[in-house]
């Protein structure tokens, strides 16, 4: 009963901001309209594919305002209704570009009560014509664990003594084209470091590769796709590669999308290296994103 609140609550909180918000669709991700300059456009319906980053920046002086949850893993049983009664997580996010090409975003997670700030910067634009057949954007974030060390009193020590303990930090090359009108693929290298880790023997760095795609069926309606696979060995623990897949729907200003992952974390620095539930076993979460953009 309580996450219907909940969810209630978040959908009615966005129709308000709709009323309220006076926004060129055009000038935002939410629209598939093509200008009439040299570069290849809309890629991407959204700047993120499922949880994962994608090549798109919002719009010239665009605020864009993202609501994410993630119910609880569908093996819970009938008992917790497949995940929707509890075990849930949730970001805010909001992301400005002022120019279209430069973005910053800042959001806070409840799991892990999470803070996060990052910016991507669209190096490279594939042009309609010969010249550039492919878009990179840099991405660079940083991530503060917001939450208390519960095992204190038993280990007789506070892991987030000192500040930095609670930082971590990714960075990744976005890599993507877009294939005629219909279909769009990305692959991106990512690095993920961690000031501090739980276990002594496990590493600091990892790094990995994650891939995503989108295929558009109509102008409103389109299936995205992603995997990460992670290449060393930094844990003894058991997780496992992110995989997600979703079905996005565009409205007048929004975007609404309707998804299934295996990560619970909703941070770059979360999900990546810190998957611990398998697709095989029924560990996955359904999920939706919820977006709307702003005119400023």
């Amino acid at each position: 009963m309580n996450s219907l609140k909940y969810y209630i609550t978040l959908i009615c909180t966005v129709s308000i901001l709709s009323v309220q918000a006076q926004t060129d669709s055009t000038k935002s991700w939410g629209s598939e309209a093509e200008d009439s300059g040299p570069y290849v456009t809309k890629t991407f319906k959204t700047t993120r594919v499922v949880n994962f980053q994608t090549v798109e920046t919002s719009g010239n002086r665009i605020l864009d305002f993202t609501i994410s949850h993630r119910f609880g893993p569908i093996n819970s049983g009938s008992y917790d209704s497949y995940g929707i009664d509890g075990g849930a997580s949730i970001r805010l996010g909001l992301d400005y570009s002022p120019n279209s090409r430069l973005m910053f975003g800042l959001g806070r997670s409840s799991y892990q009560k999470m803070f996060d700030g990052y910016a991507k910067y669209r190096l490279l634009r594939q042009t309609k014509e010969s010249g550039m057949p492919i878009s990179l954007t840099l991405f660079s974030g940083v991530y503060c664990i917001g939450m208390k060390d519960l095992a204190k009193d038993n280990n007789g020590y506070d892991k987030f003594q000192h500040f930095d303990s609670r930082l971590s930090f990714v960075h990744q090359l976005l890599i993507a084209r877009k294939f005629g009108e219909q279909f769009s693929l990305e692959i991106a290298p990512w690095f993920v470091h961690y000031n501090q880790v739980d276990v002594i023997t496990d590493l600091n760095d990892m790094y990995g590769v994650s891939a995503a795609m989108r295929f558009k069926f109509s102008k409103k309606f389109g299936v995205t796709g992603e995997y990460s696979y992670r290449i060393n060995k930094y844990s003894r623990g058991d997780y496992y590669n992110s995989m997600g897949i979703g079905l996005e729907l565009q409205t007048a200003g929004h975007i609404f999308q309707v998804l299934l992952t295996n990560s619970i974390g909703l941070a770059e620095s979360q999900y990546l290296p810190y998957t611990n539930n398998r697709w095989t076993n029924a560990g996955i979460r359904l999920g939706f994103n919820i977006g709307r953009s702003f005119q400023l």
